[in-house]
């Protein structure tokens, strides 16, 4: 029986042209699968089989799992404690073993073996596929469409299948069977049975890729796409830059007659693509990226890494897009968060922000208007600009003397240093429970402690727009830190309904 064994290993390993092993590991589950049917529990069976001689022995084992994890699988597994009192030197996640009879071959029943053979085998010639398509270094995915899985399409190209999620096919694209697609290749993951590799055709890197192939000076490292924004299926941005002064980055990337980007909007179903200039100034790259809208003036916010961009009337629309898509589109391209406005919103919000640095320079400084004033007009905006900036700069100011500066440099200094001691003071008020929140770093501590959060019920009970305008984060990462700050809201109100 056990040469018939060797035989049969032998003969399916040639036939079904996979290794020696992945047949005996077969044969090893088979024979396990068919020990734990004698067993009312859920146990763990090891099965060894010898290569040369086909012979085979049986064990039962359990996993050591640690003193206070306690028991979640008491037919496989021993605490530490029990298992060190057989073997004295064993750790966590090593295995006590046990010898049991074996079960004849004949009597795990031809089919089963069978069954469980051939799954082994069919695993191990889908790695091996699946491991030669990734090695061929391919980034997008070419094939046709074999079915439909749940909303996802599954996608075939040679033996190999990739699944196209319903959130990344392009909307209102309607695919069939036997329809060519192409998509890239997002991960691969091979707990997912059948198409493990995961597919998108509505991710920005999908576009990158494709202008990559359309372009040939992208490859030659002449032209470098910075960034990309989708709308996928209506309108994207793409940021180009050009690494030689003889390269034009957009006409390049046009194309004669706009060959080359009909070709990457004819893959994705006529979405139309802006091509943008990138540039070290941000502002600059903002103003290109809200082509077609021409920009009157634009105000940039380090600290909230935020841009007050003013377009006159005639623009305004253009600028916003439909439903806000060309400022959201020219947003996500930049990474900065673009405020349209117009003319008058914009000076009306300067006449608002003047205001407040003239309140703050009279309280702080203890000065009257007039004196308020100039310190505006002369560009000053905070209270660390009059303490620290070189005091030359305010000995040219016309309507101060000497004595003047140093006392106003003066007032500041000890203005600040009284705002500092109360911050901490503040920040110390900030609760334990709030300091410990998931996903608050220390930097945003002073900054809620300032505007009077100081528990995680403060933060759970403002709105999204109150903690961007207070902390500068997106709008994502405030919804999240909020919801977060939520949790143990819900978390009760379940306990207490139980």
């Amino acid at each position: 029986m056990n040469r018939e064994l060797l035989m049969l290993v032998e003969a399916i390993s040639r036939e079904k042209n996979v290794e020696r092993d992945v047949v005996f590991g077969a044969v090893e589950a088979a024979l396990a699968q068919a020990t734990k049917k004698l067993y009312e529990g859920d146990v763990d069976i090891r099965v060894a089989v010898d290569r040369d001689t086909g012979d085979y022995e049986t064990f039962r084992r359990w996993h050591v799992v640690p003193d206070e994890a306690g028991l979640q699988l008491p037919d496989q597994e021993i605490l530490l404690f029990e298992a060190k009192e057989q073997i004295a030197d064993i750790d966590v996640d090593d295995y006590i073993e046990e010898s049991v009879e074996s079960v004849p071959i004949g009597r795990i029943g031809a089919m089963a073996a069978k069954q469980v053979i051939l799954q082994k085998i069919r695993d191990a010639e889908r790695e091996m596929l699946l491991n030669d398509f990734m090695s061929r270094g391919d980034k997008i995915f070419v094939g046709t469409v074999k079915r439909m899985d749940k909303g996802d399409i599954i996608v075939e190209s040679g033996r190999v299948e990739g699944r196209l999620r319903r959130g990344e096919m392009i909307p209102k694209e309607n695919l069939r069977n036997g329809d060519r697609v192409r998509a890239m290749i997002m991960e691969v993951d091979l707990t997912l049975r059948g198409a493990p590799i995961i597919l998108s055709r509505a991710a920005p890197e999908f576009m990158i890729e494709l202008f990559r192939q359309e372009v040939p000076e992208i490859e030659q490292g002449l032209l470098e796409i910075k960034s990309c924004a989708r709308d996928p299926g209506s309108r994207a941005k793409i940021a180009v830059l050009s690494h030689d002064k003889r390269v034009d980055p957009i006409g390049t990337c046009v194309g004669v007659r706009g060959t080359r980007v009909n070709a990457v909007t004819n893959e994705l179903a006529g979405e139309r693509v802006d091509i943008v200039l990138w540039s070290e100034d941000p502002a600059q790259f903002v103003i290109g990226a809200l082509a077609p809208a021409n920009v009157s003036s634009i105000v940039v916010d380090e600290e909230k890494h935020a841009m007050d961009v003013v377009v006159d009337e005639e623009n305004l629309a253009i600028a916003i897009g439909r439903g806000g898509q060309n400022v959201r589109l020219a947003s996500d391209l930049t990474g900065w968060k673009i405020n349209i406005m117009d003319a008058n919103e914009s000076a009306q919000k300067h006449a608002e922000e003047t205001d407040s640095i003239r309140k703050l320079f009279m309280e702080k400084l203890d000065v009257d208007e007039e004196i308020a004033d100039i310190l505006i007009a002369e560009g000053f905006t905070s209270l660390e600009e009059v303490a620290y900036v070189p005091i030359q700069e305010m000995l040219e100011i016309e309507s101060f003397d000497e004595e003047t500066v140093n006392e106003l440099r003066s007032r500041a200094k000890d203005a600040l240093l009284t705002m500092e001691i109360a911050r901490e003071e503040s920040v110390e008020e900030v609760s334990q429970d709030l300091r410990d929140l998931e996903g608050l770093n220390p930097q945003l501590i002073p900054k809620l402690a300032d505007a009077g959060v100081h528990t995680r019920d403060d933060l759970a009970d403002l709105a999204v727009d109150e903690l961007t305008e207070i902390t500068g984060q997106s709008n994502d990462e405030a919804k999240a830190l909020i919801m977060k700050a939520r949790e143990h809201w819900f978390t009760s109100a379940t306990a207490a309904h139980e």
